[in-house]
């Protein structure tokens, strides 16, 4: 009892923080919780010493007299809200100076707004955070997240608590969120996703034994009680909660002076017992396929499977508990915040199982359980559409034995990736992406598909080739990134994507690639709002001749970009890896008739912009930037450093590509000038506009021009501290011949 002491006072102690009061086994409310938590406003901030972002240059000053932010109208103008065509507005001169209330309506009305946010890592020290980004006020719907349902990645996210889609990124269990993730765009993911890829992560809490048992218990009772929770928990008679704890599943150690009746000790004790090292742990990514746990119903297996159901069964106590409807919603998020991962995995798998199986029955051993899964024919539509939209070369052939296997009832025989799928027993994360391709596979008879056993979310970054028709390629990997504006991305996966000639007629290949050369830092992610401000730098007024209405020529394509070959090149000294091999990656193009080849060598990201509304916008002239046409980006090679360090070459090149629009002012320290590649056309042009940011090492903005302007799409990258923009237009696109 002496070891156990202190464990149990530090649970009981995470409780109390999180509850506050405890009467009677409810959860009393201490105080309300901020509505602003998270939102992004509108309100124009500067640092504490009064000086804007070192990553944006100070406001050049006004030479106009100053004028005061309270005259509302000082040029006496009506203005009626429509979008902008021409700057000066109609009625407006360039000399003009616009309040702070005339500005805002001018220039930032349907404008997104960029906030940033720094959160502490629970029982972790100040060196540890997790950043994130959110978006708002562009006065409509759309934002840049893919639409889960058609991008088919439901599975791979999980709210910590609750039901429903969360609102904020940092409520998901799988952290970068891939609730707000996927980008909007194939090959993309949000600025959220970008901020959280520079979160300092700790290296996960090694649990200490809290000394505290759990009952023995064979398979009838384990699945006994299963079987009671799918009505619910008891928490209406708590007599009766009690006594089916602590009479079937644990001891209580107080139970002759001061039994544990009370949910917060009933919690407690629930985490202490989980806590114990010999429960497998779902934090591991190679355990997180948990029907690998229970595939197998062999008596060789027997303490296996009943490990795990064991150990389910206490975690779908716990969590009942924790989201009982006797708790206030505050009070659950903030124990779940508290809880260590490892438990919350547990949890993650409770949720799973209870919202997508029903027990049929059960017996002594595992053969004799029969279960049935909710989700079954969902994944079966979900798997066929996924076929479909892939052009998978065998498709009849695995469409007839997909139909063949339900008939039978043999869907979750055929390997552990097909019962997790069909089950819907998934654990958010990178898993889901695999376990739909392996079960597509699994399902192929064709003896070609033997060659792609080894896919695994231990290896994101890769692909593959089948029957020499096209390749596939996982959204991790940087080929897929790349190519992706010419494919489809779906469950995770781009493609189908052109064949190489570098890989067998079917293959693994796995690609390697360098870390991108910039990350974003937390005072980045602090001072993300000022740095994006559509209006620049707080001031008494606003003169009209410091903001420039921007109009790319979506008229004048390029048509001479065509991609020639994918190439793959095996990687020295790395053939004695076990598992697929490795190769580096590179494309070629054609570009009015001469070739290019480009190396993805960096793993960037994509960011799918923001949309705006009310568009076009005006332009802060302090947001500089440089056009240029798809065709001429690979004549740029020394972007990104300051001008002084520029190639004479380079400059020349940049200069004879077209240049900016307008004559524009050059600092030597200019190493914030974003690049804006115009990629409308064909989408090859796109393609090259990616290749060459993986070939020198720019993560950049993706902006389709009729959902967000060119200034707004200029704007998010400096909120992501990018110098890249790539400018398309989906319908422009669509009208060109590839």
């Amino acid at each position: 009892m002496a070891e156990t002491e202190p464990k149990k006072r530090f649970w009981s102690g995470l409780f109390r923080s999180a509850s506050k009061n405890v009467q009677g086994g409810k959860l009393s409310k201490e105080q309300p919780r901020r509505a602003s938590e998270g939102d992004v406003t509108s309100s124009r901030q500067t640092n504490d010493d009064g000086s804007q972002s070192s990553r944006r240059r100070p406001r050049r000053s006004n030479p106009g007299t100053a004028k005061g932010k309270g005259r509302e109208d000082p040029s006496s103008h009506t203005y009626e809200p429509t979008a902008l065509s021409e700057w000066p507005p109609l009625g407006f001169s360039s000399q003009e100076e616009l309040s702070l209330g005339r500005a805002m309506e001018l220039i930032s009305r349907g404008v997104p707004a960029f906030k940033g946010h720094q959160r502490p890592i629970p029982h972790r020290s100040d060196h540890y955070y997790s950043l994130y980004a959110t978006a708002a006020g562009n006065r409509g719907d759309d934002t840049d997240v893919a639409n889960q349902h058609d991008a088919m990645t439901q599975l791979t996210t999980l709210q910590i608590y609750g039901a429903g889609p969360p609102a904020y990124p940092w409520q998901t269990l799988e952290q970068p969120s891939l609730a707000f993730g996927y980008g909007a765009r194939p090959g993309t993911v949000t600025l959220n996703h970008w901020a959280s890829l520079s979160s300092e992560i700790p290296p996960m809490i090694e649990l200490r034994d809290s000394g505290m048992i759990s009952r023995d218990v064979d398979l009838v009772q384990i699945f006994e009680r299963l079987k009671e929770l799918e009505g619910g928990l008891e928490d209406d008679n708590e007599d009766l909660m009690y006594r089916n704890l602590y009479k079937r599943l644990l001891k209580d150690p107080d139970r002759p002076f001061s039994p544990h009746k009370t949910m917060d000790k009933q919690i407690t004790d629930l985490i202490m017992v989980l806590s114990r090292p010999d429960w497998i742990d779902f934090t591991i990514p190679k355990h997180q396929i948990v029907t690998r746990f229970i595939f197998d119903t062999g008596r060789a297996s027997h303490e296996q499977y009943l490990k795990f159901f064991h150990q389910l069964l206490l975690s779908l106590e716990l969590d009942l508990r924790i989201n009982s409807n006797l708790h206030d919603d505050w009070a659950k998020e903030k124990l779940m915040g508290q809880i260590p991962p490892r438990i919350q995995w547990n949890l993650a798998v409770a949720r799973r199982w209870r919202g997508n199986v029903r027990i049929e029955a059960y017996g002594k051993t595992a053969d004799q359980v029969r279960l049935r899964f909710k989700l079954r024919k969902r994944q079966i539509k979900m798997l066929k559409r996924f076929a479909q939209m892939m052009k998978w070369p065998n498709l009849n052939q695995t469409l007839e034995a997909l139909k063949q296997r339900e008939a039978e009832g043999s869907l979750l025989d055929v390997s552990s990736h097909t019962m997790a799928f069909f089950s819907g027993i998934v654990l958010p994360g990178p898993v889901f992406p695999f376990l739909i391709m392996n079960t597509l596979v699994d399902i192929d008879p064709d003896k070609a598909t033997d060659n792609l056993a080894l896919l695994t979310h231990l290896n994101p970054m890769c692909g593959f080739q089948y029957r020499n028709s096209y390749t596939y390629w996982s959204r991790a990997s940087i080929v897929g990134k790349v190519l992706a504006p010419t494919c489809k991305e779906v469950a995770g996966w781009i493609g189908p994507a052109r064949p190489t000639v570098d890989l067998g007629r079917s293959q693994i290949a796995r690609i390697r690639s360098r870390k991108p050369r910039h990350h974003i830092t937390p005072e980045d992610v602090a001072s993300m709002s000022e740095r994006s401000d559509p209006l620049g730098p707080p001031s008494e007024v606003y003169p009209v001749k410091e903001y420039e209405l921007l109009t790319p020529d979506t008229d004048d394509l390029v048509d001479t970009v065509r991609i020639e070959m994918l190439n793959l090149t095996n990687v020295p000294g790395r053939h004695s890896d076990i598992g697929p091999k490795w190769f580096d990656a590179s494309i070629q193009f054609a570009i009015d008739g001469v070739s290019w080849p480009l190396r993805l060598m960096h793993d960037v990201s994509f960011i799918s912009a923001w949309p705006c509304s009310d568009g076009p916008h005006p332009l802060f002239f302090d947001y500089v930037y440089t056009p240029v046409k798809a065709d001429k980006v690979v004549n740029i090679r020394d972007w990104g450093r300051p001008i002084g360090e520029r190639s004479t070459q380079s400059l020349a090149t940049l200069v004879g590509s077209g240049g900016p629009a307008k004559p524009v002012d050059v600092d030597d320290d200019d190493a914030e000038r974003v690049l804006v590649v115009e990629a409308f056309g064909v989408r090859d042009n796109e393609v090259l506009a990616r290749a060459w940011c993986s070939h020198w090492g720019f993560s950049a903005v993706v902006a389709d021009v009729r959902k967000t302007c060119m200034a707004c799409a200029i704007r998010e990258a400096y909120a992501a501290t990018l110098t890249v923009v790539i400018l398309v237009e989906d319908h422009k696109r669509d009208r060109t011949h590839e």
